[in-house]
């Protein structure tokens, strides 16, 4: 049995652009750090300067991801 959760449509992001859009989660292909991401919630916030190990994945509701270095699958929702 399998607890991964299953996604089927993903963005790669590689670069240091701003990238909008709803995503559901970030799965870290190597080590990167998160420049900033904004969470939407009942109260917008944001995540910076937050390193994430390789295969490690970040759940939310994210509109924006703008990497400082590294890889991501940013999952839609």
């Amino acid at each position: 049995m399998s607890y991964a959760p299953e996604f089927s449509n993903f963005r790669y992001i590689s670069g240091t652009d701003t990238i909008t859009g709803r995503f559901v989660a970030l799965l870290a292909l190597e080590a990167t750090v998160l420049n900033t991401a904004t969470v939407c919630s009942s109260s917008p916030d944001s995540l910076a300067s937050m390193p994430i190990p390789a295969g490690t994945m970040v759940t939310g509701l994210f509109t924006t991801v703008k990497l400082t270095s590294g890889k991501v699958l940013a999952y839609v929702s």
